[in-house]
């Protein structure tokens, strides 16, 4: 069965109305499914590559985060199994570039313990 991702206009954790941000934030918000944006960024990759690059995470949530990604029309799949960012996906980097730096300048800030 394909996976139903959370969308807008659906009830989702946090709305039931399925406000477009909160249907988001629960799609980003799932287990690994940032990480998986983040990992494409740079182009296609087929998943035995994405299960290197994401440290630990079982090969079964990596296929149901990978359907539900596509399932949400972030992401695609090539004729060649390689999955990549759909337009709408790829316009999703300049935001996680920016929580990126921000990550980075919060890490600086805080102590050294």
């Amino acid at each position: 069965m394909p996976a139903q991702p959370p969308l807008p206009g659906r009830p989702v954790r946090g709305s039931t109305t399925g406000r477009p941000l909160m249907a988001a934030m629960d799609l980003l918000g799932r287990r690994w499914a940032l990480r998986i944006l983040w990992e494409l960024r740079d182009g296609p990759l087929g998943a035995r590559a994405l299960l290197l690059r994401c440290d630990r995470m079982s090969s079964s949530v990596l296929y149901q985060r990978l359907d539900e990604l596509i399932a949400a029309r972030l992401l695609t799949r090539d004729e060649a199994g390689a999955y990549a960012l759909t337009e709408v996906g790829a316009a999703l980097a300049p935001a996680l570039e920016a929580l990126d730096s921000w990550a980075r300048a919060w890490s600086a800030a805080l102590p050294r313990t």
